[in-house]
């Protein structure tokens, strides 16, 4: 996916009601646009224990609940920010917030899981159409002075909207049904879409491409097929045919994009740019941190209600602070970024994500808050200095009319890793919860069914045995938090090989600051290699 530099048809062209588009508004619209998306791939967490009583969910289809949008988005950002390029970003746009809407309506009548899961797919198409031409909009009008203020506010957004959509969900569900997330959601669609056509101009590529078909279904299968193996080689066994047939489709469909996009002249998004180093790196840091962070909402927000017995506002209003670290830490990324160089600083954010999950995999059942907030202030911390970073790495790497292949690579790096950060730590906290558990083969089968499926079902059966489920539902908190410190030390070890990665590069990246003293071109004219 290309972008040419249209940035001055961008701020010559007129909005939909006939003002002038402005680069403010077009900012907000686009970060509306973008908050709306990742709130919906959070705010569910926060619903998962209704959700696991309502629907009578397994851990394992909690997972595919909260993991079917985040799949569908990461399968599909590539090929429709394609078509977005071709047809126009706005229309597009538009037309993802009717899928997103209408598709979250229908969500709220499901009366089973795999009809939730169905929506939540659908709802992750809608969500693939929107992400796309939010940031390659706002790159293509901000002056290119501007331009890192841009990013950074835009990557604010982006992580102020998870903590919005939980308080969102903790509002609505003091009062209503999971089921009022989702009509939220239709609102939240309806809202972004009416901003857009206000504010946010056309914007397309000037240069029809062909559309490369064989790049779609390879980038879309890869993930796809890894997810699918991490969800259920933990539920069923890793030697399943099934299972294998996954892991072996996820290599050959990511060779087959490497070997076919080198083959194509134009294809979504080309292999060589992985030789930039500025580019690489800036994806495997967006990658491990999107992992990092919802692998940790899914287990997180569970030990917040579960554990602690908060509800599910209490649950939300706990992490406001952490969103107060972020977006503080967002802004003042760009100037730590020009004196200590970017490398330096994805190093060091990266090093403060992986020490918080370490200090929350040291949790137990009755630790309480204050740990946990440590930790979680930790990591937001690194949340705040990746996220800015890793984004402007991407974008700087590349030149102006190749903004559109930056948006790309950064939207596909977040959502490829909040989907396999949610497999990976739902499977392994599923795996580690039911090995914990005592046995229970004495319960009555249903109730020892439910025990062995979740943990909100382990604590309902104990509640129902009076003065004898004390020592259950001690025994359920005990291998609960046995699969979240496995979890999230899991993501802990991923995130320590990402680092060692980046330390072994041989030429870091100079501050910018040292480019202009020897006056060498700055990024955006002479991206590194």
């Amino acid at each position: 996916m290309t972008a040419t530099d249209d940035s001055r048809a961008v701020r010559d062209e007129r909005g939909g009601m006939g003002g002038t588009t402005t680069p403010q508004g077009v900012l907000f619209s686009m970060c509306l646009a973008v908050a709306l998306v990742t709130a919906s791939m959070a705010a569910l967490n926060l619903a998962l224990p209704d959700l696991a009583a309502g629907l009578s969910a397994s851990v394992t289809s909690l997972t595919w609940i909260v993991d079917a949008y985040v799949l569908a988005l990461a399968g599909l950002v590539l090929p429709l920010g394609a078509l977005g390029d071709r047809i126009g970003r706005r229309a597009v746009l538009l037309a993802g917030t009717v899928v997103f809407g209408a598709a979250s309506l229908a969500a709220s009548y499901a009366s089973g899981t795999t009809a939730l899961i169905a929506w939540r797919a659908v709802i992750g198409v809608g969500a693939a159409m929107i992400m796309p031409g939010t940031l390659s909009t706002i790159t293509a009008v901000l002056p290119t002075a501007q331009r890192a203020k841009g990013v950074a506010l835009w990557a604010a957004c982006s992580a102020a909207g998870v903590i919005l959509g939980m308080l969102v969900t903790g509002v609505l569900l003091r009062w209503f049904s999971w089921r009022s997330v989702f009509v939220a959601g239709a609102v939240g669609a309806l809202g972004a879409a009416l901003a857009a056509v206000l504010l946010a101009p056309e914007t397309r590529d000037l240069h029809r491409r062909r559309f490369d078909a064989r790049g779609a279904v390879c980038a879309a299968l890869a993930p796809g097929a890894l997810v699918y193996a991490l969800i259920e080689g933990n539920e069923d066994g890793w030697a399943r045919p099934r299972v294998l047939a996954a892991l072996a489709a996820t290599v050959l469909a990511a060779v087959a994009y490497a070997v076919l996009g080198l083959r194509t002249e134009q294809p979504l998004l080309d292999p060589r740019l992985f030789r930039r180093q500025g580019f690489r790196a800036g994806a495997v840091t967006i990658v491990v941190q999107f992992m990092a962070v919802f692998g940790f909402y899914f287990v997180g927000l569970q030990y917040l209600q579960l554990i602690l017995g908060y509800s599910a506002l209490k649950s939300a209003l706990a992490l406001v602070p952490v969103a107060l670290v972020i977006v503080l830490v967002s802004e003042a990324t760009p100037r730590l970024a020009v004196r200590l160089g970017e490398r330096a600083v994805m190093i060091c954010g990266l090093l403060l994500l992986g020490c918080g999950l370490a200090v929350l995999a040291l949790l137990d059942a009755g630790s309480g808050y204050p740990p946990f907030l440590g930790g979680l202030v930790l990591a937001g911390l690194g949340i705040g200095m990746t996220g800015v970073v890793g984004t402007s790495a991407i974008t700087n790497s590349l030149t102006h009319d190749q903004q559109g292949v930056a948006s790309a690579m950064n939207d596909v790096t977040r959502e490829v890793g909040a989907a396999i950060g949610i497999a990976l730590m739902g499977s392994v906290f599923g795996s580690r919860y039911r090995l914990a558990l005592p046995d229970v083969s004495r319960l009555p089968p249903a109730a020892a069914d439910a025990v062995r499926h979740s943990p909100v079902g382990g604590l309902y059966v104990a509640d129902r045995l009076g003065p004898g489920g004390a020592a259950l539902a001690a025994a359920v908190k005990d291998a609960f938090m046995n699969g979240m410190s496995a979890a999230l030390g899991t993501v802990a070890v991923v995130i320590a090989l990402a680092v060692c990665c980046l330390v072994r590069v041989r030429s870091p990246w100079r501050p910018r600051v040292a480019r202009k003293r020897k006056q060498v071109r700055p990024a955006e004219s002479a991206p590194s290699e």
